[in-house]
């Protein structure tokens, strides 16, 4: 049984491809896994917590649940919990909307707006100690390359 070399070819890059894949899946778990312990140990908060909070602060004005859900592409049940917990320590308030009784505006607190601030700085430390063997320039390249490949997708980011 002969193979013809352009075969064999496509085999071995398609090995590679998914390597790559479950190599980026590895990395992705490891990374996630880290932030959630820093944000368990240093301000007993969540991951999923902290993605709320930061989703809310890019909005000033606030954001319908189903709007927050669909920025965190998540279920509605999956933020309300959060949000309820966030209203309770004092990070988000709910403010009616005008004219339709059962919707309601989630927006950061003052005291949510500086938890977040702290929260998003010690983020952004940890990112850059975890990611620091890349150069700015490599980064910058893997950055296009990867949103090369959502494009590719057709998805567009919330």
């Amino acid at each position: 049984m002969s193979t013809k070399p352009d075969t064999l070819y496509d085999e071995a890059a398609s090995k590679q491809r998914l390597r790559l894949w479950l190599r980026l899946l590895k990395t992705s778990r490891i990374i996630e896994s880290e932030l959630r312990e820093k944000l368990r140990q240093e301000f007993a908060s969540t991951l999923p917590r902290f993605d709320v909070m930061a989703a809310l602060s890019r909005y000033e004005e606030g954001l319908k649940m189903s709007q927050l859900s669909g920025v965190l592409r998540v279920s509605n049940g999956n933020v309300t919990g959060i949000v309820d917990r966030l209203a309770q320590d004092g990070a988000v308030v709910r403010v009616p909307v005008p004219g339709d009784r059962r919707a309601s505006m989630v927006r950061l607190t003052k005291r949510g707006q500086e938890e977040f601030a702290a929260q998003a700085a010690a983020h952004e430390a940890w990112i850059d100690e975890m990611l620091g063997g890349f150069s700015p320039e490599e980064c910058a390249e893997l950055s296009e390359r990867l949103d090369g490949l959502v494009d590719s997708f057709g998805v567009r980011e919330g």
